[in-house]
């Protein structure tokens, strides 16, 4: 695949407008992300590339092809979606709900193989979940199912992965470690990852691309340097800042000065 376009899109909930006419694309090895306050548009957006939403006007396009007419089972092995909440089933193991991500190159009536097994085995050691196995979901913590969900996708092997605030139920070292895996599978398997991200410093340290969104509009869009700056996170947030070059890599690092009325944040 070589690339997914977004043109001009509209999305809405009940009549009201949450996306105006967004445009962006996605290329194979780059790791873009989507950041913004709550409602701005973020999960919206993730939900009609996975086809959960349906555009109102503009379109989405794979390859050339009209995104509403890829077939779903294709679709499935071309795209893979990590949800905000995962609604996994309580009573599965974790490798039957990683396995799941093998349905569609499976087809009716066919059988795990030894290979579906490998790759299953795989994904959870990936994502450090084959310790629990055996495990029933409903027995996870939040960051647990998160994992598992994450480990499900890679079992699913698709081109392009879509995450939707995947790191919000883990601690520090799964947030970095789930970073990490998701921008190792842009530069080693020339995938396209999307993520949508609250925390402006993991996404400025770990994303070749930001899309900045406000009030359902693309209010910036480049590399982190560009788009997290104080005037921006000003603009957008309504929150003072100061925005500095980190010592090690001058990726932009911000730091929330608790100048607003809106934010009364300290971070140490």
């Amino acid at each position: 695949m070589d690339k997914v376009e977004v043109k001009e899109i509209s999305l809405s909930y009940n009549h009201v407008n949450v996306v105006n006419r967004v445009s962006f694309s996605l290329k194979p090895g780059e790791m873009v992300g989507l950041i913004g306050p709550n409602g701005c548009g973020k999960t919206s957006i993730i939900k009609a590339l996975s086809r959960v939403l349906t555009v109102l006007s503009g379109e989405i396009r794979v390859d050339e092809r009209a995104l509403k007419s890829i077939p779903h089972n294709e679709l499935a092995k071309i795209l893979g979606v990590v949800p905000q909440n995962p609604n996994l089933p309580e009573t599965f193991t974790v490798t039957e709900v990683v396995m799941l991500g093998r349905n569609p190159h499976l087809g009716w009536l066919r059988s795990e193989s030894a290979r579906d097994l490998e790759i299953v085995w795989q994904a959870m050691l990936k994502t450090g979940v084959a310790e629990l196995a055996e495990r029933k979901i409903g027995e996870l913590s939040g960051g647990e199912k998160q994992r598992v969900t994450i480990a499900r996708v890679l079992a699913q092997q698709p081109q392009a992965i879509l995450l939707d605030e995947p790191t919000a139920n883990l601690d520090i070292a799964h947030q970095i470690e789930a970073l990490n895996l998701m921008r190792n599978l842009c530069r080693e398997q020339h995938m396209m990852v999307l993520i949508a991200l609250h925390d402006l410093n993991m996404a400025s340290q770990f994303c070749d691309r930001l899309l900045l969104m406000k009030k359902g509009c693309l209010f910036a869009q480049g590399p982190a340097p560009q788009v997290i700056t104080s005037a921006n996170i000003k603009e957008v947030y309504g929150a003072g800042s100061l925005v500095y070059p980190h010592p090690e890599n001058q990726l932009p690092v911000v730091l929330l000065t608790g100048a607003s009325d809106k934010i009364k944040i300290h971070n140490n």
